[in-house]
């Protein structure tokens, strides 16, 4: 059985372990994956990292719920388009097999 200390400290290492592997990519780097289907956006109002642990966890219920709201999807032909089209660049952390994206605020 965990203890309240082990899944604090497991948290904690994911926590780390996704900010280290948090970068920002130009949209054309991720059009591969975007071609295969598994690019998911997070709006802003999110933390990217929140939406990857949660992600991690596999827990489908916040998942859910972020999407019911429009928070979470996987990326439009349309965003995709936009994003070529200005050249974007976006933060990116990948919970394989998916790639997080999330609009870098100006």
């Amino acid at each position: 059985m965990k203890t309240t200390a082990n899944h604090e400290d497991e948290q904690r290492r994911l926590t780390e372990k996704l900010n280290l592997e948090t970068a920002k990519l130009p949209w054309q780097d991720l059009q591969t994956f975007f071609a295969s289907g598994v690019v998911i956006w997070v709006d802003n109002s999110l933390d990217l990292l929140s939406v990857g642990e949660q992600l991690a966890a596999d827990n489908s219920q916040m998942l859910a719920q972020w999407m019911n709201e429009g928070l979470v999807a996987r990326v439009s032909d349309q965003q995709a388009q936009n994003w070529h089209s200005g050249n974007c660049s976006l933060w990116t952390v990948v919970i394989k097999p998916w790639v997080l994206v999330q609009a870098i605020a100006l």
